[in-house]
């Protein structure tokens, strides 16, 4: 049976921000936790040893697979930060098309720094990817 790697945990946001190397991005990594705090009204977790997540859902795939998620979250990486939305939603495409310098995957965005986005519409992203998962699981607090 599959085990999801990525569960929420009890560690400190705080100290795992402290851990991040590069002073910079360390700087980056606060500035986004006041960011994804605000806007998304949750407070921040830690997701796995490296993923700072905001609220959480619980998906089920028609395969059976489930688990649960942040709604969304970031991460500063070493080569870049990574932000996290929800894959599949259309608007998404859109907001990136405004967003600034970033490249994309499936689930993920990449940065290299917070000056290089837009700062609206990074918000933007974080409420639609939260009203988007609420609408696809409905059943979420």
């Amino acid at each position: 049976m599959y085990e999801q790697k990525t569960k929420e945990t009890d560690h400190s946001v705080v100290e795992f921000i402290e851990q991040v190397e590069s002073p910079k991005k360390r700087e980056d990594a606060y500035r986004l936790l006041e960011i994804f705090e605000e806007t998304s009204g949750f407070p921040a977790k830690m997701w796995g040893p490296s993923i700072i997540g905001f609220g959480s859902y619980h998906y089920r795939y028609a395969s059976g697979h489930e688990g649960d998620a942040p709604f969304v979250g970031f991460s500063p990486r070493k080569a870049k930060i990574s932000l996290y939305f929800a894959p599949g939603d259309d608007q998404r495409e859109e907001l990136l098309a405004n967003f600034g310098k970033h490249t994309a995957g499936k689930g993920c965005v990449y940065i290299n720094k917070v000056a290089d986005i837009d700062i609206e519409v990074l918000k933007q992203l974080i409420r639609e990817s939260i009203a988007f998962l609420k609408k696809a699981y409905p059943d979420q607090p």
